[in-house]
């Protein structure tokens, strides 16, 4: 889930052959120490370090994200992540955006009911703008039938609404973008360009990474853009990009010197799916296009109103589930964005790893429910805290197909990126110094003695 102020006081650890889950915490001292009844064979001297995490978890998500087929989804969770250390909790630009209900002048009580009903649905404890976005244009289909006068005004409210959540997106990006410590904003995005490249740097035999979010705002673009990775996603075009229903299997490949007719893929290619839609997307008669909006920009309105485009307002945003003013938008193009994420994860062989994501979605977590019954599929939680309980409560589905590494230690982006995710181009560089040692010299690597200090222990 998102990353918060405070430190959640357990970790949650569940990996390799793990039959449960392993709780730890911080003592009186500043140390993890594991429960005193646990029979975790890994840990020995009756204490948790980093080190020891590291061997346990490192080679286990190096093996999963070499799996024939990788996808990973990405919450809310990673802007806020980025933007706490991008402005270093400055008390002006201490949050990111967040999904707060607004007001309505007509019909509030209404709404109120509908979107608390639906947030129940959903078991989450209050209803969020997206619950309300959903039930405003349900309320206006049916305005719209009886031809009931306050619709336009509803409409009115929904346009501002929009424009408002619009502007605080804009606003995170430019948080990010423009903060004061240079210093800090550097970190930010190396830290984001090293998370991204931990899952993109995929061997030439394998499928391409497919990377989802839920997230509206542009983050993950610009932190593609900063690593060199190419995103593929289902837009075509340079000036005024615009989205096609047509899935063109579009690739990137090259040809090795003195190699004919054998192309390989290309290094440094993903492909990119926003389920929930975008900031720049907006619909432009019966196309939907994505405007060319520089990250950090401070307003919507002046690339709204550009030569070819047709009255554009805030209401043509497509962020889900805004379905502007037709009701075949609804489905459209939601329907082939989460046929994408359905298609790219419930195969076999695939690992689906996710961070950032409360599971607060049912039709995503329906398709991951989907996933986990075919026995080779994995999936893999790196959360900040749990405080619904709903990450444990899919883990219960298919624990044995579930791998977590829920709490502090594992949820900060920094240490995540730096101590527990692999570091591709070092593993090749190291599986191949491997072969040249046994080649050569006829070695492997050493194992310490099983009763040192798991500080020191190698593990295979």
């Amino acid at each position: 889930m998102s990353e918060n102020e405070g430190k959640t006081s357990i970790n949650i650890l569940k990996v390799r052959d793990d039959d449960q889950v392993f709780k730890f915490k911080l003592d009186s001292e500043g140390k993890y120490k594991p429960p005193e009844d646990t029979d975790a064979s890994w840990i020995e001297g009756g204490k948790i370090t980093v080190q020891g995490l590291r061997k346990r978890i490192e080679p286990w998500l190096t093996a999963l994200f070499q799996s024939e087929h990788l996808s990973l989804l990405i919450g809310s969770g990673l802007t806020k992540a980025i933007h706490k250390i991008a402005t270093n909790g400055a008390p002006s630009q201490n949050s990111a955006t967040g999904m707060d209900t607004v007001s309505f002048d007509v019909y509030s009580d209404e709404i109120e009911k509908a979107v608390q009903e639906s947030a129940k649905k959903s078991e989450r404890e209050q209803g969020n703008i997206e619950d309300q976005i959903r039930v405003v244009n349900e309320l206006l289909a049916g305005l719209e039938i009886i031809g009931d006068p306050k619709k336009e005004k509803l409409s009115e409210n929904l346009k501002n609404a929009l424009r408002d959540f619009a502007i605080s997106l804009l606003n995170t990006e430019n948080n990010i973008a423009t903060t004061v410590n240079e210093t800090q904003r550097d970190e930010a995005f190396s830290v984001l360009t090293s998370f991204l490249m931990s899952f993109a740097s995929r061997t030439g035999s394998r499928d391409r990474l497919n990377i989802f979010t839920t997230n509206y705002d542009r983050l993950i673009e610009t932190g593609a853009e900063l690593a060199g990775l190419h995103l593929l996603d289902r837009f075509l075009g340079s000036i005024s990009p615009i989205f096609r229903s047509s899935r063109l299997d579009v690739d990137m490949h090259y040809n090795p010197p003195g190699i004919r007719g054998e192309p390989r893929y290309l290094e440094g290619v993903a492909r990119f799916t926003k389920l929930h839609g975008s900031i720049d997307w907006v619909q432009n008669a019966k196309d939907i296009r994505r405007i060319g909006m520089p990250f950090g920009a401070i307003d919507i309105d002046p690339y709204l109103n550009a030569p070819g485009f047709h009255g554009l307002d805030a209401l043509r945003i497509m962020i889900y589930p805004n379905a502007a003013k037709d009701r075949e938008t609804i489905i459209y193009p939601y329907a082939d964005l989460f046929r994408d994420f359905s298609a790219a994860v419930c195969r076999p062989n695939n690992t689906l790893v996710t961070y950032g994501y409360g599971f607060g979605d049912e039709h995503i977590n329906r398709i991951i429910e989907d996933m986990l019954t075919i026995p080779s599929t994995h999936l893999v939680i790196i959360s900040f805290d749990d405080p619904l309980e709903r990450i444990m409560k899919i883990y219960k589905t298919r624990s044995t197909q579930i791998s977590l590494l829920v709490g502090s230690e594992f949820g900060d982006i920094t240490k995540l990126t730096s101590t527990y995710l692999p570091k591709a181009a070092i593993d090749k560089a190291s599986f191949r110094m491997g072969e040249i040692l046994r080649n050569r010299f006829n070695t492997t690597q050493p194992r310490e003695d099983n009763n040192k200090n798991s500080d020191t222990e190698v593990e295979a």
